[in-house]
């Protein structure tokens, strides 16, 4: 009795303060929405029809707590829906307008009982389309809401378009133009009612869509949803209901004159699925002039805004603004390059760089190479190695000791020395390579030339094994040459090459390697050869040409350096390193350097000259007769006394000699390189879109001869994608069915992720060419980079992801519309082209590709544990939890899984008997906790991961990934 005295205050002062149902304050009472009415409109109206307005029967409130039910209560003919405001054919509005007393208003109004023709008269509209307001009453069948609410439910709504149009304004109609009211029933009593405004139509379905704005909602306190039943309390979700509101109707079926409608809010729509709320048996009833619809019916808009249109997402604006300007900046760099291209090519004369040479001489003073000692050294924070010496100690590694001389066009000249004399690292220092000891050196190239080309042949040959002779040479040529030169001169430029090194008939060869048959070891000694030679080098050194080979080949390399060395047209200083060339090998140079412990004990002609040099010195063993000068030589430098050093430093001074020890600064044209430092370093003949086409052109035909990785990894994908489909075939739309989707998008991206590791493994197999081709400056780091994404990614990423996606998109029974499937295609590439620069990153950032692979894997495993299928990304420890936003695989997961639940995905499970049916969406929040709205933030954290990733690649390339020797 208390409780009933408390409510009854309770209802007294809100009737007061405020109206129910949404209703307008007017003094002491309210004005109400049709159907509602007394002090506070929380009193439904029975029976009667909808022009009665406040004068209609209303239910009394009844009850613990106090509440109208309308059960019992029947509508008159022609009416239906609770609270019978639904007006079902067409006489039953102009009957009841005139029975209400209404009609005394028909010279204002334009309608009377009879009529001044047809289109004055009342009608009632039962289409979902509204002229001006209407009525709908709808049954909620959902089986989750039927689970815990098996009672009838049903749904009232208002649709207030035009007031101005509606018969009897503030009574068929109620408050502002385009506002909705809506009022839920269960069991014929009230339990919530919701208003929304800034309505707009839009009938171009064929049925009637409301979007609105600004929804507030109201639970009922005591009733069954809010409260009735503490174990089903919504009082806080209704209440909270807010944001946009979505009223969608589908076209009238004929054969029971009710449609199908949706009731579309965030909220509801996270519960139920993207369609909302569904709504069955939906009555419509309007009383409208017949006037009023046939002034509308000529208007062709399809919607009542006809500043309504269909727009497209800022998401999508967004992602087709960037890729626009990708593809913009893409092209301008091109149109770019193309016109540096044409300058290039005008340039010159047409046969520039391929005339007779001036002849360039080579001079080196006090050449010096220490190498810290490493052993017990450290690096400080900046890479500046310490050694022992800096700490009073001096036992870094001497490797040459002020060692000087010259050679001249037209000379070859023979280093020799034991193994360990430096003999090498002298090669290596004249030809300006970099060095990880200290180098102090002065070496200088007098002539007129502002940029000698010195080419450098390795004692390792490196090659393109899958190439012919011809394609190695004449890559080289297209690229070393200058772009003026025309493609046929390059051609014959080859060929000349070739004729001269006696490989001609090798033309049409493929080079080869350790696993692929080609040429010999000394016919690809002959080819590095070539690949300088095509550049006509002013100054040709070499590091041990004949090492390895058969005195036959070996005789046959010196005599191509020799004729090299002596061409009458284009004289050139050859300079070459030989461990322990033959008697008839030692002739051909016309130059000796004999270097013993980092020291030259002789540098001169070649020939018996040293032989009469050492003779005078009593401490060095005789030569004897037909013993092979070089090994005398070897022999002698191998153990030679210390006085030895001391006069070689004064013996060999004779003319020739002071001639070479020319001081560099008497040079003054004369290009000079100090401290092993090139001054001027020697930049790329080819312009950028010239080394992009013919690194195209190699990565091409590398392609087409070995198929072998583009076979492999199209059957692996076709073979994993039907296994993956079976695996899933027809996932189901229970809660396990829903996990297992989810298993599914995590397998494809694991699978992307170790699949991956292949292009790192190609970086780590071709990194000795590059470090050779880039050092001998035949293209930047850039578009050898550009090459091997876009022939690495295209054939090897981008075909494979797409085979193995597709075939298990459609097999697991993904989202069916095409949309979903190219977003879903869309983020596995964007995973893949991370993943790729990812290992490229890797591959270039450690020379030990297996530490790179490990890291790589690790990386994976990594990416599995932070994506969020293994473990609930909320409920990872704070310390650890911050690892989830440096992981890839867990944007493209939560992306991959928004898309698919975003398509409508609807769970449907029996949980103890009871039946679910809700929104995936809320179901992997719940399980995932993925954002139901992150996809495009997921598209544009995946372009980061790109874009950094690249620009990592990028640096450590240019600045780390170069010769050191």
């Amino acid at each position: 009795m208390f409780l009933s005295l408390l409510l009854a205050v309770a209802a007294v002062v809100r009737a007061q303060g405020t109206c129910d149902n949404y209703g307008v304050a007017n003094g002491s009472s309210c004005a109400c929405p049709p159907g509602f009415g007394g002090s506070s409109c929380i009193q439904a109206a029975c029976q009667g029809t909808i022009f009665e307005g406040a004068q209609r029967q209303l239910v009394p409130r009844t009850g613990t707590p106090s509440m109208s039910n309308l059960t019992g209560c029947s509508c008159a003919s022609g009416w239906t829906g609770t609270g019978c405001n639904v007006c079902q054919n067409f006489g039953v509005c102009q009957s009841a307008y005139s029975a209400s007393g209404h009609a005394q208003s028909s010279v204002s109004s334009g309608i009377d009982g009879s009529g001044d023709g047809q289109n004055t008269t009342l009608t009632c509209n039962t289409s979902p389309k509204v002229w001006a307001a209407g009525e709908m009453s709808c049954q909620v069948v959902n089986p989750t809401v039927q689970a815990l609410f098996p009672g009838d439910t049903t749904l009232n709504i208002l649709r207030n378009l035009q007031s101005s149009l509606t018969p009897v304004q503030n009574v068929t109609a109620f408050g502002n133009d385009d506002t909705v009211y809506a009022q839920l029933f269960y069991d014929d009593v009230e339990q919530f009612y919701c208003r929304a405004d800034s309505c707009t139509q839009d009938t171009s379905s064929g049925g009637s869509d409301w979007n609105c704005e600004n929804l507030a909602c109201t639970c009922i306190p005591g009733t069954t949803f809010c409260g009735g039943i503490p174990i089903s309390n919504l009082t806080g979700t209704i209440d909270d209901l807010s944001g946009s509101l979505g009223i969608s109707c589908g076209a009238v079926d004929s054969s029971n004159n009710t449609a199908s409608c949706s009731f579309q809010q965030s909220v509801i729509n996270s519960l139920f699925g993207s369609s909302g709320l569904s709504l069955s048996g939906c009555s419509f009833g309007e009383c409208v002039a017949q006037s009023v619809i046939d002034s509308s019916s000529g208007n062709s808009s399809a919607s009542t805004d006809p500043s309504k249109s269909k727009e497209l997402s800022g998401g999508v604006i967004a992602g087709l603004a960037v890729v626009g300007s990708l593809i913009l900046f893409a092209l301008v760099l091109l149109l770019f390059g193309w016109i540096l291209q044409r300058r290039a090519r005008k340039s010159g004369a047409g046969v520039y760089g391929l005339g007779k040479s001036g002849g360039v001489p080579i001079v080196w003073n006090g050449v010096s190479y220490v190498v810290m000692h490493s052993g017990t050294g450290w690096r400080g924070f900046f890479g500046r190695q310490r050694s022992r010496r800096d700490n009073g100690y001096s036992d870094d590694k001497v490797v040459l000791d002020s060692v000087s001389g010259r050679v001249e066009p037209g000379q070859m000249m023979a280093i020799l020395g034991p193994s360990g004399a430096g003999k090498t690292t002298l090669v290596e220092i004249l030809a300006g390579k970099n060095k990880v000891g200290h180098t102090s050196s002065s070496v200088s190239f007098p002539s007129s030339k502002a940029h000698p080309q010195i080419g450098f042949v390795p004692q390792q040959d490196v090659l393109p094994p899958t190439l012919t002779v011809f394609e190695a040479l004449l890559f080289a040529a297209r690229l070393r040459l200058p772009e003026s030169v025309p493609e046929s001169r390059k051609r014959e430029r080859v060929e000349e090459v070739m004729e001269k090194l006696g490989i001609a008939r090798l033309r049409d060869v493929r080079i080869g390697d350790g696993e692929r048959r080609g040429i010999s070891g000394g016919e690809m000694r002959r080819v590095s050869i070539g690949l300088e030679l095509v550049a006509k080098p002013d100054v040709l050194i070499l590091d041990e040409p004949t090492s390895g080979l058969d005195s036959v080949s070996a005789s046959k390399v010196a005599a191509v350096l020799h004729a090299v060395a002596h061409d009458p047209e284009s004289p050139t200083a050859v300079i070459a390193s030989i461990h322990q060339p033959s008697s008839q090998l030692y002739q051909t140079f016309d130059q000796i350097l004999l270097l013993s412990h980092g020291r030259a004990l002789y540098s001169g002609p070649g020939g018996f000259a040293p032989v009469d040099h050492f003779a005078s010195a009593h401490s060095t063993p005789g030569y004897i007769q037909g013993y092979n000068v070089a090994d005398y030589l070897l022999e002698i430098a191998s153990d030679p006394p210390v006085g030895l050093f001391k006069a070689s430093n004064s013996s060999v001074q004779t003319p020739e000699r002071e001639k070479e020890l020319v001081d560099v600064e008497a040079n003054e044209k004369g290009y000079a390189r100090e401290g092993g430092r090139n001054i001027g370093r020697a930049r790329c003949a080819a312009t950028f879109l010239t080394q992009l086409e013919v690194l195209s052109g190699r990565e091409w035909k590398i392609l087409k001869r070995d198929k072998s990785l583009f076979v492999t990894h199209v059957a692996v994908a076709s073979v994993l994608g039907v296994f993956c489909g079976g695996l899933y075939y027809q996932t189901g739309t229970s809660i396990p069915g829903f996990q297992s989707r989810v298993g599914c998008l995590f397998f494809l991206g694991a699978l992307i992720a170790f699949s991956s590791l292949s292009a790192l493994y190609n970086v780590v197999q071709i990194r000795p060419l590059f470090l050779r081709e880039r050092s001998s400056g035949y293209y930047s780091p850039t578009a050898w980079l550009l090459s091997r994404f876009i022939f690495d990614v295209v054939p090897l990423r981008l075909v494979p992801t797409i085979i193995v996606s597709s075939v298990t998109y459609w097999m697991a029974g993904l989202a069916h519309h095409p949309a979903n499937f190219f977003k879903f295609l869309f983020i596995l590439v964007l995973y893949s082209l991370a993943m790729t620069l990812w290992n490229f990153f890797l591959a270039t950032l450690f020379r030990n590709g297996g530490i790179a692979i490990l890291l790589s894997a690790l990386s994976a495993l990594y990416q599995m544990t932070f994506a969020g299928f293994f473990v609930h990304l909320n409920s990872i420890p704070p310390v650890l939890r911050w690892l989830q936003w440096l992981c890839p695989l867990k944007y493209s997961l939560e992306a991959l899984s928004v898309n698919e639940v975003g398509s409508g995905l609807m769970i449907q499970d029996t949980l103890q008997g009871v039946p679910v049916n809700v929104s995936a969406s809320l179901i992997m929040q719940l399980l995932f906790g993925f954002g139901v709205n992150n996809y495009y933030r997921d598209v544009l954290v995946l372009f980061a991961f790109i874009v950094g990733f690249a620009v990592g690649v990028i640096a450590v390339v240019w600045f780390t990934v170069r010769e050191r020797r």
